[in-house]
This record gives structure tokens, sequence and C-alpha cells, in this order.
């Protein structure tokens, strides 16, 4: 534990900053215990003053006189529910007419955050210091499930960074306990170059995007380079694809976490420390997983998510459709009450439409990791119902038998014969958010 007072180092004494955070993760640690219906009912209680603020704004006002929501009474669920969906386009149109006139005391200030998404689609969002408390809480708590040792080293392979050594892990880690050291790298760094920075690193945890982490585990491979120290590559940012665990514990003998997030609204989801799959952060967010009717769906259901953030009032993100599709679980063994996601699986232009009308969400594993064919990078293109275009990048030409492998397995993943057509790349580029989708439609009628 880190104390900030000069001459006291145990029992450490925190900064206010500190024993604010600490002071909300203890809270955290009893909530996630309670059974769901008592979460829920947390839920309502502060969900009451978010909506009570948020009739101050025009654009908010009008949707609850149409739902017949009445903010100043105790939350109605029926009318709630209502309410229509909140969209992206909606904050791109909308704007400042979705901001609010002032904020409660204590709240801090408006600050903007910007967020590209997969489709380089800006969006800009505004939020106050206590809406980022809670995400640095959330944060901390996925530290403290995963039981990372904060003397160890942390790197980090992000976008648009400086590469540069760290002296500690940064906040919030380093708020309330003495880190280890820490280092950072772009992601447009060339994958080799970046392979060779984390043996120079020889970190114990490392951070980036799943595609990256890919690349990096299957280079490492067939280089023969091991990573001794490294525990766990935590990923984010991208849907986490279902054979990535196993390619990263044959390669360095490490484990992957994973975090679901959204710019827009902070931690939606955490790895359990206990399984693979994903705790809502229910206690900063109201997740409402809808199937095409918008009626919430059950375990082993998939729908789209829709997030309200509980704290920021700075601009309310009332039931905000954030464009991903996620799938419902069971009650978790591990005895949290938090609401469980089995699996995310991406944005709506990543889902498949077969011919037949049937829809699904693809998973492939890797090529070049499945012996096919020596491809560094692959992205598959649905441009009508029956046709796909792979796009790839091998590390030499394909024979004839590679090439008729390759669309044999693409057509046996997919579940469909669909004509597949080749085209050989140097590259393919990440989004301008550095993110890469490796499966993307353009079937504008994929979804209803």
């Amino acid at each position: 534990m880190r104390s900030a007072m000069t001459g006291i180092v145990w029992p450490a004494l925190q900064s206010p900053e500190a024993a604010r955070l600490l002071a909300v993760c203890r809270q955290l640690d009893e909530s996630q215990w309670w059974p769901r219906e008592v979460i829920a009912e947390h839920q309502r209680r502060q969900l009451a003053p978010l909506l009570a603020h948020a009739a101050a704004i025009p654009f908010w006002r009008e949707r609850f006189a149409a739902a017949g929501l009445d903010p100043a009474r105790e939350v109605d669920p029926a009318a709630f529910t209502r309410l229509p969906l909140l969209t992206r386009r909606d904050l791109q149109t909308q704007g400042d007419a979705l901001r609010s006139p002032g904020l409660p005391p204590g709240h801090g200030e408006s600050t903007p955050r910007k967020s590209g998404g997969s489709t380089g689609e800006p969006v800009q969002v505004h939020t106050t210091g206590v809406a980022m408390l809670f995400w640095a809480a959330m944060l901390l708590r996925e530290h403290l499930w995963q039981r990372r040792d904060f003397g160890g080293k942390l790197i980090a392979i992000r976008s648009y960074v400086e590469q540069a050594d760290l002296p500690s892990w940064g906040p919030p880690a380093d708020l309330v306990f003495v880190t280890g050291p820490g280092a950072i790298i772009d992601i447009r760094v060339d994958v080799g170059e970046q392979l060779d920075w984390l043996v120079r690193q020889d970190g114990d945890y490392l951070i980036t995007h799943p595609t990256n982490l890919r690349a990096l585990a299957q280079l490492a491979l067939e280089r023969g380079v091991r990573l001794p120290r490294l525990k766990e590559a935590r990923t984010f940012g991208e849907v986490l694809p279902a054979d990535l665990r196993r390619l990263v514990r044959e390669a360095w003998d490490a484990r992957v976490t994973d975090v679901y997030s959204a710019e827009e609204v902070g931690h939606i989801a955490l790895q359990c420390p206990e399984h693979e799959h994903y705790h809502v952060a229910a206690e900063d967010a109201l997740v409402e997983i809808l199937d095409a009717e918008g009626r919430p769906c059950g375990p082993g259901q998939t729908g789209r998510v829709v997030v309200t953030s509980l704290h920021n009032f700075a601009m309310p993100l009332i039931r905000y459709a954030v464009g991903d599709y996620a799938e419902v679980g069971p009650p978790c063994p591990c005895g949290r009450g938090l609401p469980v996601l089995t699996r995310i699986h991406g944005r709506q232009r990543n889902m498949l439409l077969l011919p037949d009308g049937r829809r699904h969400f693809p998973t492939f594993p890797g090529i070049r990791y499945g012996g096919i064919a020596p491809v560094r990078q692959i992205q598959i293109v649905q441009k009508t119902l029956d046709t796909l275009e792979v796009r790839y990048a091998p590390d030499r030409p394909l024979t004839g038998d590679e090439e008729r492998a390759m669309v044999a397995r693409i057509q046996d993943v997919m579940g469909y014969p669909f004509t597949v057509v080749l085209r050989v790349v140097d590259h393919i580029p990440r989004s301008p958010r550095q993110k890469f989708e490796d499966f993307v439609s353009e079937v504008t009628d994929a979804v209803p």
C-alpha cells in the first residue's frame, strides 16, 4: 500500500484521492456478492437521481414525456424500457443538445472524451470527475480480481503513444499501491520490432489488442521466442477470438484476460477471476441485452448491448446502444451476483448473413496457425449474400492446393458454400482507432 505522508510507511496514510478510490473499491468488494435482485434494486435507486437530473435537458425531457416516464417519481421499469434507444447517430447529430446545463455539487468539471469507433465515425461525449472515479475503481477491481502482483512490470502496446519507459503502472494502481515499472510502445510499430521490444522489456504483464497479440504470439512461435517472465496478456478494444488463449499459452505459457469497455460509457464487463466469461460492471452501468423485438435476452441468447451509464451527469447516456452484440450467460458458479455475459460478439457489421436468412457472428482460427497456408493477415468481407472477398497478406505466393484448402476451410467455418474471391494484399490496415476487424459485412440488410 502506498503512503502519501512523508516518513509514514506503515500503516499507510493515503491521499484524499486514493482514500476516495479505496472507499469505492471497498463497497464493490461487498456488492459483487449481493444477489442479483438486490443489485438491480440498487441500480434503480441510482437511476432515479440520474433521470431527475436528465429531465433538465430538453432532449431527455421530451423522451421521458413520450414514454410516460415521470422522473420526479419512483422509477417505473415499464416506462423506462419504453424509452427509445439512444444511438451513435444521436450522439453525432445532437451533440451539445445532450449535455447537461449544470452539474450537481462535487461532480467535478465536465470534460470531453472522443471515440473514433472501429469504423472511424467519431463521437464526443462529456464526462465528470465522479464518472472517472468509477472508471478507476473498475480498473482497480480488475487488477485485484486477476490477482496481479503490483510489484511486477506492466508493459503496454497501444495506439497513438510515444515509446517510453515508465516509473510505475500509472493511475489508478500507483495511487494506492507501490508498483513496479511500466513501459509503452505504439501499436503501429512493426510487429517484429514489437517482439524484439517485448524481449528487451521482459515484463510480467502485457496489454494490447487481440489481433496484435495474435500476430506477436504467431511470430514468437516461428522464431522460437519465449517470454519467461510473462504471466498474463490483457486484451481490450476488439472481440477476443476463441483460439487466442490457446495460442498464447503455446507461445509463452501465459494466460489471457479480456476487458469489455467503450470510450463513451467506460467499463461494461470484466472477465471473471475464476472463469473465462464476463461479469457486468453493474455498480456503474445498467446493461440490457435485447433481442430484435427489444425484449430482454435470457441465458444462451444473443442480443444487442444497451448501456445506461449510472454516474455520468455531464452528458447522460440512457439506454445507449453501443453497437455491439453479446450472449447472456447463466449465474456464475463463483457466487458473484453480477450479471454474466458468456461472450462478446462485436458490432452489427461483423455479422454474417446466410442466403436462407440465418445470421451469426463468424469465428475462425488463424489460417496460418491452422497450418493451411503461410498467411500473415487475413480479412473476410461479405460483399453479397453469396459472395465473400478474402483479403490476405501471404509470406509467399500460395500454391493452387493451398488456395483451394483455404477456400474450403472458410466455406466450412462460415457454414455455406460461398463464392470466395481471393485478393492478395501487402498489408491490411487497422481502423483510424488502430482496431482490426477480421470479418466485415457490406450486406446492408444483415440486421433488421
